[in-house]
């Protein structure tokens, strides 16, 4: 259901409001070392996931079958070819 012009307009001065009074406490920090750890770890993992879709992109196009796929990443050749058979074409 639209909303109208008036009711987006309150809606705005009201996040406006909330965000002009806000105190930050203590509670609200975060751990600079673990965000940087977080961040960190997430990118390993997206590293990671190109190196394999990189790597079974060429054992597929090298012959591999998915179940011998799956074997090498600890499933079976089904869920491997559900999970990366679109990522590989």
């Amino acid at each position: 259901m639209p909303r109208s012009v008036d009711e987006i307009l309150q809606h705005a001065d009201e996040l406006a409001a909330r965000f002009e009074d806000y105190e930050p406490s203590d509670a609200d920090e975060l751990d600079s070392v673990a965000v940087a750890a977080l961040r960190g770890a997430v990118q390993e993992r997206s590293d990671a996931e190109r190196h394999m879709i990189d790597a079974i992109r060429l054992a597929r196009e090298s012959g591999m079958s998915w179940s011998a796929i799956g074997l090498f990443v600890g499933t079976t050749g089904e869920a491997a070819r559900q999970r990366y058979s679109d990522k590989v074409a």
